[in-house]
């Protein structure tokens, strides 16, 4: 369990050689594992200690000074962990330099938090749904190399990322901190509005077929209903449900569990009765036609 003790410090504040690039290499795999003893403690502390101890190990030659590294880095962290190689390259950087424990400390928290926003409207919001959105149509044509290209795309570009910032944040030190606090605010905005026009094309391409099945008597013209909202707003019913969905949990604190099951019986209800285009063959018939 990590200390609250604020009077921890150096041994040996002699700098200690670059750490090997082997060393390096061995932590942006460990990071991997960032989320592995996760809780609502210390969050993610436990996988930070474990991705960092390699290169603690290297740098802290006094065993004493290696225990003082340790428990401080056993301090309460959340980040994306995507992205965490980030910090790591930070705090290697800083461990190395024998900086004093309560500055790599407050530099670990103020650089891990705005990364985490950061991360889930880059991956979250924006990569993720981008790469699940094209290779599920594949999934659904029947093509193997759906799941297989989710999986390339996703696990290439987290690797080639947690490579790419363990490296340049260790290389750049403490100058990393003020280049991302300068432009944090812009990065996350533009990831978030590109996430929402994501979202949106999602909502279009995956809810387009949430249509409706009835119908007005017109003598040998029928009025369907379905013609007269598209001319309104293409694909306002799946736009409608995303909205609903919206509001029951930010407004109303449902569960994302409570929303699947709510849907659920809406397909179910709506397909019975008629409500809902396709082929679907209700159990009891009941026209929506009306006339």
């Amino acid at each position: 369990m990590a200390s609250n003790n604020k009077e921890l410090r150096y041994i040996d504040t002699t700098p200690a050689p670059r750490v090997s690039k082997k060393t390096l290499n061995k932590m942006v795999w460990l990071s991997t594992m960032l989320q592995a003893s996760f809780n609502y403690e210390r969050m993610q502390s436990g996988g930070w200690l474990w991705a960092m101890l390699p290169g603690l190990e290297e740098v802290h030659t006094n065993k004493e000074d290696l225990s003082t590294s340790m428990i401080q880095n056993l301090d309460f962290i959340n980040t994306h962990p995507f992205a965490v190689t980030f910090v790591m390259g930070i705090v290697l950087s800083m461990e190395q330099m024998k900086t004093d424990v309560q500055t790599i400390r407050s530099v670990r928290i103020s650089v891990a938090a705005p990364l985490g926003g950061i991360g889930d409207a880059l991956f979250w919001y924006t990569l993720v749904p981008i790469t699940a959105g094209l290779t599920a149509n594949m999934a659904i044509n029947g093509s193997i190399l759906g799941p297989i290209l989710y999986f390339i795309i996703l696990f290439g570009c987290e690797m080639a990322l947690r490579y790419g910032l363990m490296y340049w944040s260790y290389n750049l030190g403490m100058k990393a901190v003020s280049m991302m606090t300068e432009y944090a605010d812009e990065f996350t905005h533009a990831a978030a509005v590109l996430g929402v026009f994501v979202v949106g094309a999602l909502i279009a391409n995956y809810g387009g077929g949430t249509t409706l099945g009835m119908t007005i008597a017109n003598g040998e013209s029928p009025i369907v209903i379905q013609d007269y909202l598209n001319m309104i707003l293409p694909c306002m019913l799946p736009l409608l449900i995303t909205l609903l969905m919206y509001f029951l949990i930010k407004k109303k604190g449902w569960t994302p569990v409570k929303c699947i099951g709510l849907i659920l019986v809406m397909g179910i209800v709506g397909a019975i009765f008629g409500i809902w285009s396709g082929t679907y063959t209700p159990l009891v018939p009941v026209p929506w036609t009306v006339g």
